[in-house]
């Protein structure tokens, strides 16, 4: 069962790309004590992730902010090199946080994994967005066809803040 709105995160660990090389990071590391914009998406390079879902965070980054929001990550179910390229040739550095959740051990835990092996995908998360105040889900919108991105989208969220 997918994760509630007013439930905890699960515990789990990330990894990001950095200057200095593959960092791991914590739910702790990422929630704990801030506002934070999560959305997921199914695949980093993949066509709506890339073209639609990520272009509308980037575009809206200072709006997100300036409504309070400490943090925007977005989350994938990718290996760490592929979140560093993908932020790289999105031009996502330094603003948005690229969580890899390589085998998807966050993504099970929130229950918010699909299975896309019919599109050769394999295991990868859902697409959605989500308000996350201190660890805690304040607001949760999840796709019903993760081939698109409204509800989950940017503008949205921005609705929502």
């Amino acid at each position: 069962m997918a994760i509630q709105i007013g439930d905890k995160l699960p515990a789990a660990s990330f990894k990001v790309k950095t200057a200095d090389g593959v960092k791991d990071v914590s739910t702790d590391d990422v929630f704990k004590g801030k506002k934070v914009v999560l959305f997921a998406v199914p695949g980093a390079f993949t066509p709506t992730c890339t073209l639609n879902h990520l272009p509308g965070y980037l575009a809206n980054y200072d709006a997100l902010i300036a409504k309070g929001v400490d943090t925007v990550a977005v989350v994938s179910v990718n290996d760490v090199h592929v979140m560093g390229a993908w932020a790289k040739a999105t031009e996502g550095e330094g603003k948005i946080v690229y969580l890899s959740d390589g085998i998807g051990a966050f993504t099970k835990a929130a229950g918010l994994d699909i299975d896309l092996s019919g599109g050769g995908l394999g295991v990868r998360s859902k697409r959605y967005s989500a308000l996350i105040e201190d660890g805690v889900v304040k607001s949760l919108d999840i796709e019903e066809n993760p081939g698109v991105a409204t509800v989950s989208s940017a503008e949205a969220m921005l609705e929502k803040l």
